[in-house]
C-alpha cells in the first residue's frame, strides 16, 4: 500500500529515488505521454461543451485516476516510490525545501524563466521539454511572479466548509466545493498555485514541471479531507446530465473507472496524516 507523504518529511534517499524514477520515465518517453494526455483535455474541456478533466464535477476523480496511473508508472521503475504532496499553505516561499537543488530545483532566471539548478534544469540534459506550447525546450518557472501569495490555511478551511460538492451549471461558473477548490470561483485554490509557479505550470502542458504531481496530490488530499468532514455529501451530478460525467459514467481516456469507483482512495494509497 502506497503512503503519500508530505514532501517536507521525505528523507534524502526518498527524494533521490523519486527523482530517479521521474528521470527514468522521462528517458523512456513514458513521461511525455502524461503531458500529452493532460494538454489534450485542457484544450477540449470547455464550459459549454463536453468537459471531463477540468471545469467540471469530474475534475477531482479524473485527476485521482490520472495520478494513480502516474504513480504506478513510477512504481514500475522503483516499487518503493509514492507520490509526495506539497502543502502550499505551509511551504509558501521560493525558499521552501521542495525547491532545493537536491529535489525539484528553484525558480527560473529572470530573462526567460529557465530553471538553472536541480535535476530538471536544462544544463543537466535530462529534462528536455518535448510537449510544449512554444519553441522553448527547457523547464521554466517564475515562482511568485504571476500572483504574490499562495492560498492560506484559512482560505482552504473556507472551502472545506462547503457542504455541497457541485451544482448546475456544472462548469467554471458553478458554486460548491469542487469549483471553489479548482479555483474558478471564490478564494481560488488549485488554479492560483499553477499561476504562482508559472512557466509551464501556468499552461496546459503543466505536467512538464514535476511539481504538478505534488500539487495535485495535495488537491487530492483536500478532497479526501472534505469527504471525511461531509460524509452525507456525495459526488454530484448523479445521472442524466449532458456534457459532464455523472456518478456512474466512465471517464475518458481510460473508460475503465467512474467517479463512483474513485470516491474511496484507501484501496490504492493512504496519506501520512
Amino acid at each position: 500500500m502506497a503512503v503519500r507523504k508530505n514532501q517536507s518529511t521525505l528523507t534524502a534517499d526518498e527524494k533521490r529515488r523519486f527523482v530517479a524514477a521521474l528521470l527514468e520515465l522521462k528517458r523512456s518517453g513514458r513521461y511525455d505521454e502524461f503531458v500529452t494526455t493532460h494538454n489534450a483535455f485542457i484544450v477540449s474541456d470547455t464550459d459549454n461543451g463536453e468537459r471531463t478533466g477540468h471545469r467540471s464535477p469530474s475534475f477531482l476523480p479524473w485527476h485521482r485516476r490520472f495520478l494513480l496511473e502516474f504513480e504506478r508508472a513510477l512504481q514500475s521503475v522503483d516499487a518503493s516510490v509514492s507520490l509526495p504532496y506539497w502543502d502550499w499553505t505551509v511551504d509558501r516561499t521560493p525558499r521552501a525545501s521542495l525547491w532545493a537543488p537536491d529535489f525539484l530545483g528553484g525558480t527560473g532566471r529572470e530573462r526567460d524563466g529557465r530553471v538553472t539548478d536541480g535535476p530538471f534544469s536544462a544544463s543537466g540534459g535530462n529534462w528536455p521539454v518535448n510537449v510544449r506550447v512554444d519553441g522553448r525546450t527547457f523547464l521554466r518557472r517564475s515562482l511568485g511572479s504571476g500572483t504574490r501569495e499562495l492560498p492560506t490555511r484559512a482560505e482552504v478551511e473556507s472551502v472545506l466548509a462547503m457542504s455541497t460538492y457541485d451544482m448546475a451549471p456544472w462548469n467554471s461558473g458553478s458554486d460548491g466545493f469542487r469549483n471553489h477548490l479548482e479555483g474558478w470561483r471564490g478564494v481560488n485554490l488549485h488554479n492560483r498555485v499553477h499561476v504562482w509557479v508559472g512557466g509551464q505550470m501556468a499552461t496546459g502542458v503543466s505536467p512538464n514541471d514535476p511539481v504538478f504531481w505534488l500539487h495535485h496530490a495535495y488537491i487530492d488530499k483536500l478532497w479526501a479531507e472534505w469527504q471525511r468532514r461531509h460524509p452525507g455529501s456525495g459526488y454530484l451530478p448523479a445521472a442524466g446530465t449532458p456534457n459532464v460525467i455523472d456518478l456512474n459514467e466512465t471517464m475518458r481516456p481510460w473508460h475503465d473507472m467512474s467517479p463512483a469507483d474513485l470516491l474511496d482512495h484507501t484501496p490504492h494509497y493512504t496519506f501520512d496524516v
